[in-house]
């Protein structure tokens, strides 16, 4: 249901002279980059300007004869008064000067319309047309997110952009540290807005390392971190990260077979834990405009976001539109999330499966990565945990960690002891 108020002489004026400064100069197109053609209340005028920009992306001279036959190879032309009526526009508007004014005028307008046509399509919705609470909320988010305007970023000179880049340059970075001595010296720790895809086979811990990395970024305090488990149950995640912590079997605690000291151990431990920013939500094909929505609501409660992790990516619910693939469909999930890290300011941390070609292999590439598409594209950081039986240490299983991409680092290798009984890992010196 769409609601369309009655235009003002002021709003038909505003959108009446866009049109025209552009039959005098096409080059104000430059100038008003932000304006949509859904910007536009008067049918027709979305028309003439859908083509006016239709013109401009095909390098056409823009004038009252191009846009004139535009419209009519679409067969729109009588719908917006003929040639009489761009002959009006053409000749309607004296100067360009204002151009910009009036086009902001016509967005403000139609964001306004936008926001009322929304709350009634909200307020008309049912709950019992969608499966579950997610899929009504997500529908809801995916409508409010349509209201932001589409600006198009506009190009900028060093003079223009000097400024920026000076408070940019007197703001110190600002990294998280991991727990992992030899990881933070080289990389720094995690960095804000970075896309981090930690992939591997089964048995090699994935979880567990990022369990333990998870808990070093959470002592910084540096913000909120949030965990979507999607295969293990909250209290599954905490047995792993109480036995990390202390020294308690892993399997001890899973089977709750505890003697008094280590029962004491855990209670002191997890007291320890609630001082910490971490929360969890263990449920099953979360959609990643669900981790949107979430981080989100967090952000604006707790201020800040450290970290978002996802365990992980291939499990999650993700459609898959008419004609697209299961890689393409992958690709929008990881371009969503590296969009999340940058818009929210954190490090967005997604397990990934890793293929089984890798077996094949002497050492991990990014196309193990499985169904990577555009995995290995949109992230920041590519790591890989894997397992060389020619490497081998006492008191644990060496499994080697291989950086295949580093946007802000570069690449490099480390070796690690996997204590599994423990879910703990160490580090070890290189080779």
């Amino acid at each position: 249901m769409i609601l369309m108020n009655s235009t003002g002489a002021n709003d038909l004026n505003a959108e009446q002279s866009v049109l025209g400064a552009v039959f005098l100069d096409s080059n104000v197109l430059d100038q008003i980059v932000f304006l949509e053609d859904r910007d536009f209340q008067i049918g027709r005028h979305r028309e003439i300007y859908k083509a006016m920009r239709k013109l401009e992306k095909n390098s056409v001279p823009i004038d009252l004869v191009t846009v004139t036959e535009e419209l009519d190879r679409t067969k729109m032309i009588e719908n917006v008064g003929g040639v009489n009526y761009l002959s009006q526009l053409a000749e309607s508007c004296p100067t360009t000067a204002n151009v910009e004014f009036y086009a902001k005028a016509v967005r403000s307008k139609a964001m306004e319309r936008r926001i009322k046509d929304t709350s009634v399509i909200i307020g008309d919705m049912s709950r019992a047309d969608y499966e579950s609470d997610e899929e009504f909320f997500s529908y809801v988010e995916q409508l409010v997110t349509q209201l932001r305007p589409q600006d198009n970023a506009r190009m900028k000179s060093f003079s223009q952009s000097k400024s920026d880049y000076f408070e940019y340059l007197a703001k110190k970075n600002e990294f998280i540290k991991t727990g992992f001595e030899q990881f933070d010296k080289w990389a720094h720790g995690a960095w804000r807005g970075w896309l981090w895809v930690l992939a591997g086979r089964p048995s090699v811990g994935k979880t567990a390392m990022l369990l333990q990395r998870i808990y070093g970024m959470a002592k910084q305090h540096k913000g909120v971190i949030l965990i979507f488990s999607q295969e293990m149950k909250k209290e599954s995640l905490i047995d792993r990260m109480i036995s990390n912590s202390t020294g308690v079997s892993f399997n001890k605690i899973k089977t709750k077979n505890l003697n008094e000291r280590e029962r004491n151990l855990v209670e002191m431990a997890y007291e320890n834990f609630e001082y910490l920013p971490i929360h969890f939500q263990d449920s099953a094909g979360v959609t990643i405009e669900e981790v949107r929505a979430t981080a989100k609501q967090f952000k604006k409660k707790y201020g800040r976001i450290a970290a978002i992790a996802v365990d992980y990516l291939q499990i999650m619910r993700i459609p898959q539109k008419n004609g697209e693939s299961r890689s393409q469909a992958i690709g929008n999930v990881t371009g969503e999330a590296k969009r999340i890290a940058m818009d929210l300011d954190c490090c967005f941390i997604m397990l990934s499966q890793m293929s089984r070609a890798f077996e094949k292999e002497l050492k991990p590439q990014l196309s193990h990565l499985k169904e990577s598409g555009s995995i290995e594209q949109d992230a920041d950081m590519v790591e890989f945990l894997w397992h060389d039986p020619s490497d081998t240490a006492m008191g644990g299983k060496v499994i080697q960690q291989t950086f295949a991409k580093g946007r802000d680092t570069g690449l490099n290798d480390f070796r690690l002891l996997f204590q599994g009984w423990i879910q703990r890992f160490n580090e070890l010196p290189r080779k």
